[in-house]
C-alpha cells in the first residue's frame, strides 16, 4: 500500500505546492471524485430504466430503493473508493470494477431482482462520458465560473476607483496620446465580459448510445422501445445534452470548444498581468509591502511581482494542456481508440493552473495601488504626446500638410515645456489659437478615457 499523498512528495505542483489553491477541484477531478461520478450514472441510469421499462422485465424501484441507491453516490467516501480500487485490481477494468461494486451494495442490500439490469446495454463509454461531462460543467459552475466574475468584479471595481488617474498611454512602448489608468485596466474587464457570454452559452453535451452510438444492444432485446428517446430524457435529467450522432466515445467538439474559450480567457489574463507587471516597473503602480515576506535572497530591498509572474506561468501551462486536449480529444480512429481514455484523466490538470493563476491575480490585484502623482509627473514630461491634438486641430482650419508640420517639429524628439511652447509658436495661426493650445496640457487630453472607466457591462451601456 502507498502512503496517503503528503503535499510536500507530491509529483506535481497543483497537488503540492499549490495544493492550498486547487483542492476546492478535487471534489470533481480526482480518481475518487471519477469513482463517484460513474456510480451516479449507472445509479440514475437504473432508475430511469425501471421507470421507463417497468411494465415489461425490470422491477420499478421505491422510493426508499431509490433514496437508497442515491446514498452510493450523495455519501460516496474514500473507503468506498479504495473499494472500487481492490475491484479494479483484479479487473483490471475501472468501469466493470464499479459495476461490480454496485452489485455487492445491492446484494447487501437485498435487491437481488435488479443485479442484471445494472450497466444494461452500456458500453464503459455510456458511463464515463456523462460522467467526464458532469464533473466539467459542476465544476465550471461551482469552482470556476464563480472564480471568474470575482476576479471580473474586481478589475471592475478598480476601473472606477482609477478611472481618474491621467496617464501616458505607451503605444509600441513609445510616449502616446494620454489614457487613464481606470480605463486599461477596464478594456480587461470589458474583455472578460464578452468571453463569459460565449462561454456560458455553450452546452455541455455528452455521448450515450452504446458500443458503437447505434443502441444496438437495446434495440436487439426489446425493438418495440423507444430508446432513443429515451437515452435522450435520461441524458437530459443528468442536466446534459445527448450528441444524437456519435461512435463508441462522444465527439469531444464542444468539450473542446469550452476548453477554447477557456485558454481565450487565459489569454487575455495573459496580457493583463504583463501590464501590471510593465506599470509596476515603470512605478506607475506601487505594491504592499508585507513586512515578513523577502524579495531577493541577496537584494534587501527587493519588492517583486511574483504574483502577476506566478499567474502568468501557470496561464501558460493550462493553455498548452488545453492545446493539446483540444487536438487530440476530437480525433479517433475508426469507431474509437483508447488514446482519449488516458489524455481525458488530465481534463482536471488545466483548471487546476487555471484557479492557481487566477487567485494569484487577485492576491496581486489587492497589494497594488497607482502613484497618481507619478504617472501625472510622467505625462507632463512629455508634452509632445500633445502633437496629435495640434494636428487634428489645424485640419480644422484647413491646413492640409498639419500632419507634417507637426512631424518635422516632433517626431523622435522629447520636449520639455518650453520646447512644446516654441513648437506651437512657430505655428502659422493666430494668437488666439496659439495661447488656446499652449493652455491644453496632456492630463486634460483624455478624450472619454474617464468616462469609459465606468462602463461596467458587455454592451457598453
Amino acid at each position: 500500500m502507498h502512503e496517503p499523498l503528503n503535499s510536500l512528495m507530491a509529483i506535481s505542483s497543483v497537488d503540492g505546492r499549490y495544493r492550498h489553491f486547487t483542492a476546492p477541484l478535487a471534489h470533481y477531478f480526482s480518481e475518487a471524485a471519477f469513482f463517484r461520478y460513474r456510480v451516479q450514472v449507472e445509479i440514475e441510469y437504473l432508475i430511469a430504466l425501471s421507470d421507463f421499462w417497468h411494465e415489461g422485465p425490470i422491477p420499478r424501484l421505491t422510493k426508499s430503493q431509490r433514496e437508497l441507491l442515491r446514498s452510493w453516490y450523495g455519501q460516496f467516501s474514500l473507503a468506498d473508493a479504495e473499494r472500487i480500487k481492490a475491484i479494479e485490481s483484479v479487473t483490471r477494468h475501472d468501469v466493470k470494477a464499479i459495476e461490480y461494486w454496485i452489485r455487492e451494495k445491492m446484494t447487501a442490500a437485498g435487491m437481488q431482482a435488479w443485479i442484471s439490469w445494472v450497466h444494461f446495454g452500456l458500453t464503459s463509454q455510456d458511463v464515463n462520458h456523462p460522467a467526464l461531462t458532469l464533473m466539467l460543467k459542476e465544476s465550471a459552475e461551482d469552482v470556476i465560473y464563480p472564480t471568474i466574475e470575482r476576479l471580473q468584479a474586481l478589475l471592475k471595481d478598480r476601473a472606477h476607483q482609477w478611472g481618474r488617474y491621467p496617464m501616458m498611454g505607451r503605444t509600441h512602448g513609445q510616449p502616446a496620446s494620454p489614457t487613464t489608468l481606470g480605463k486599461e485596466i477596464a478594456v480587461f474587464a470589458y474583455r472578460i465580459d464578452q468571453i463569459i457570454v460565449h462561454f456560458r452559452s455553450l452546452p455541455f453535451t455528452t455521448k450515450f448510445g452504446g458500443a458503437t452510438g447505434n443502441l444496438n444492444a437495446h434495440y436487439v432485446v426489446a425493438p418495440d422501445q423507444d430508446w432513443e428517446s429515451f437515452s435522450q430524457q435520461f441524458i437530459e435529467s443528468l442536466g446534459l445534452k445527448r450528441q444524437r450522432l456519435t461512435t463508441q466515445i462522444e465527439n469531444y467538439d464542444l468539450m473542446a470548444a469550452w476548453l477554447r474559450w477557456l485558454a481565450t480567457f487565459n489569454v487575455v489574463l495573459r496580457d493583463f498581468v504583463q501590464d501590471m507587471w510593465l506599470y509596476i516597473s515603470i512605478g506607475y503602480l506601487g505594491q504592499q509591502v508585507v513586512e515578513a515576506e523577502v524579495g531577493s535572497s541577496t537584494m534587501p530591498h527587493k519588492v517583486n511581482p511574483i504574483d502577476f509572474e506566478n499567474a502568468e506561468g501557470n496561464l501558460g501551462m493550462a493553455n498548452a494542456i488545453i492545446q493539446y486536449l483540444t487536438e487530440k480529444l476530437p480525433v479517433s480512429r475508426w469507431q474509437r481508440d483508447l488514446s482519449d481514455s488516458t489524455v481525458i484523466r488530465n481534463l482536471g490538470l488545466p483548471l487546476a493552473y487555471s484557479l492557481i493563476a487566477y487567485r494569484s491575480i487577485e492576491r496581486g490585484i489587492r497589494k497594488i495601488a497607482p502613484h497618481p502623482q507619478h504617472m501625472l509627473e510622467d505625462l507632463r514630461r512629455h508634452p509632445e504626446v500633445l502633437a496629435e491634438a495640434v494636428q487634428t486641430y489645424l485640419r480644422t482650419l484647413g491646413y492640409a500638410d498639419a500632419y507634417e508640420i507637426l512631424k518635422e517639429a516632433t517626431r523622435g524628439r522629447l520636449l520639455n515645456p518650453d520646447q512644446w511652447v516654441q513648437v506651437i509658436d512657430q505655428l502659422p495661426i493666430d494668437i488666439h489659437a496659439k495661447n488656446w493650445l499652449k493652455s491644453l496640457t496632456p492630463e486634460q487630453y483624455l478624450g472619454i478615457a474617464e468616462a469609459l472607466s465606468q462602463l461596467h457591462n458587455s454592451n457598453g451601456s
